[in-house]
């Protein structure tokens, strides 16, 4: 699987609250998640981000509760993938879940800036700064995480009989 954006850039401890602020939790469409997605962190998120880009981030990305609303706002949203320097825990499993992407790789979150076009080869684990030139290489998913992904998620992955 390989995923080319453009890179939207945040720090460390984004946590669920801004990805998706609670006062929205009493909806579970999609659509209406998306367009709420990061506005508590950056108003300028829904109108800037387009299909396929890719959000880079600092340390314990997804911290805070362990609402699925979070990594699904994102996915909404056109995000391909997530590269961040670490996870929390549950937001890591819930993004898997739910069929978003996401790397850990910390040198190449030091390596990409905002507005940089990044290619992400899932299969290699190789990320590429297509910018800058510069290459960086993450642990590949493995192949029934990669299933999850390429199925849009855990349940799409067991309807579709993939395991």
């Amino acid at each position: 699987m390989k995923y080319t954006g453009n890179v939207i850039k945040y720090g460390d401890n984004v946590d669920t609250d801004v990805i998706i602020p609670a006062r929205y939790l009493n909806t579970s469409d999609h659509k209406e998640l998306a367009s709420h997605c990061m506005e508590d962190l950056d108003k300028t998120f829904v109108s800037r981000v387009k299909h396929g880009d890719i959000i880079t981030a600092g340390l314990n990305f997804g911290c805070g509760s362990s609402r699925e609303h979070a990594p699904i706002a994102i996915k909404a949203s056109g995000v391909s993938i997530v590269i961040a320097k670490s996870f929390a825990r549950i937001f890591y499993r819930n993004a898997i879940n739910i069929g978003l992407a996401i790397v850990e790789c910390p040198v190449a979150v030091d390596g990409i800036s905002e507005g940089d076009i990044v290619e992400v080869d899932l299969d290699n684990g190789i990320i590429s700064n297509i910018t800058t030139g510069d290459k960086y290489k993450t642990a590949p998913f493995p192949e029934f995480v990669q299933k999850i992904i390429k199925n849009g998620g855990l349940m799409q992955a067991i309807e579709n009989d993939v395991f």
